[in-house]
């Protein structure tokens, strides 16, 4: 479909086209002529996640400081619109009232000490927001990567990368326990340590694949979550996508979103620990992490792909060219780029020439801030 929905605050009417095959005609008139659906307020799904969520932000943001105000700013939202039909066991007013106590009770939210009415929220609470972490796992999150920093392995990746597993994909999988252990067993001595450590001793991955029972009692969310973790570790050394699908016995599609979800959550956990004192060691680690996770490349190739219209294939064909950085992508004559490169055109040459220059100008720019800032005299020197 192709068209514009005209100008906002200028035009009242739009157009498009769509262009569809004859067997779809009827489908798509249907569609088309159906009647608009109702709009419904989304804020108390998913056992009200999205309400939480709404209120944190309010009183961090300072929008709302006290129940009264948040009270006020519900009753401007499109569920206080509709209250008498999605609020059938208790009113709006309750589950606010409700919701700022969970908050209080998951220390998220706390009343100020000069003025008990006032709400703020606390430490934890501003990093879950700030890295749009999900309430339900905050708290999980943060005792995961505190026990992390009483033992983080960093002989690889394989200990970040379980703390960076996305916690709501962890039921999704059932694991294959003969896989499980096999791949757990093909990791040197160094990295085998780190499921003792995370909680899943080797001696229960061995009665799990020959079939016995297991009495010691393991937190089946931590197996699948190392199991999950193991699948994105090897996907950072593959990078081959159907053949860790394979190895794993999973889906393509869904090795794809535990790639996409675990470069998000990277990044959410990223800023969330770069909002708390304790985790100052996590900063650097998670950097490089979340790069490696976003693009799911060699190391090597991840400055190439930083380069709009470089995919992996393409970075894969610069880099074996000569084209090793982005200085050599920036200094690079088109012409011959088309010369060296297969199947490039002078159009693609010539763009990815022209965003390597544009890129690297960015970056020495930034370099150039941060150098006047480190020579300019401070505001508050000392006078004569």
């Amino acid at each position: 479909m192709v068209g514009r929905a005209g100008r906002a605050g200028i035009d009242s009417s739009g157009e498009s086209i769509l262009i569809l095959q004859d067997r779809d005609r009827e489908r798509v008139k249907q569609l088309v002529c159906a009647p608009v659906e109702n709009c419904y307020s989304n804020l108390l799904h998913d056992r009200s996640h999205g309400f939480l969520s709404l209120i944190l932000s309010l009183i961090g943001l300072e929008i709302a400081c006290t129940v009264k105000q948040v009270l006020e700013f519900m009753s401007m939202t499109l569920l206080s619109v509709q209250e008498t039909q999605l609020c059938q066991q208790k009113s709006l007013r309750e589950l606010t009232v409700e919701s700022i106590e969970m908050l209080k009770e998951k220390n998220l939210i706390n009343m100020a000490p000069h003025d008990q009415s006032v709400l703020h929220v606390t430490k934890l609470g501003k990093a879950t927001y700030k890295g749009s972490v999900d309430l339900r796992y905050s708290d999980v999150l943060y005792r995961d990567l505190s026990k992390g920093l009483e033992g983080l392995l960093l002989n690889s990746f394989l200990h970040l990368v379980y703390l960076v597993t996305p916690y709501d994909m962890v039921f999704q999988i059932k694991p294959d326990w003969m896989i499980y252990f096999s791949q757990l067993t093909k990791l040197s001595a160094a990295e085998q340590k780190i499921a003792t450590t995370i909680g899943v001793p080797e001696s229960f991955l061995v009665r799990k694949a020959a079939g016995q029972s297991v009495r010691k009692s393991i937190d089946p969310a931590v197996v699948n979550r190392l199991y999950l973790a193991l699948v994105l570790y090897s996907l950072l050394n593959e990078t081959n996508l159907w053949n860790v699908a394979d190895r794993f016995q999973l889906t393509r599609g869904l090795v794809q979103t535990l790639a996409s979800s675990a470069s998000a959550f990277c990044s959410c956990v990223l800023h969330f620990t770069e909002e708390l004192e304790e985790f100052w060691a996590y900063k650097a680690l998670l950097t490089e992490l979340t790069r490696r996770l976003t693009y799911c490349v060699q190391a090597e190739l991840i400055p190439l792909m930083e380069v709009a219209g470089v995919m992996e294939f393409r970075a894969k064909q610069l880099y074996n060219a000569g084209y090793k950085s982005l200085a050599h992508l920036a200094n690079a004559d088109p012409s011959l780029l088309m010369k060296t490169v297969e199947n490039l055109y002078k159009k693609q040459a010539n763009q990815i020439v022209a965003s390597a220059k544009m890129l690297l100008q960015e970056k020495a720019e930034a370099l150039q801030e941060e150098f006047d800032e480190l020579l300019m005299i401070p505001h508050d020197f000392p006078a004569a």
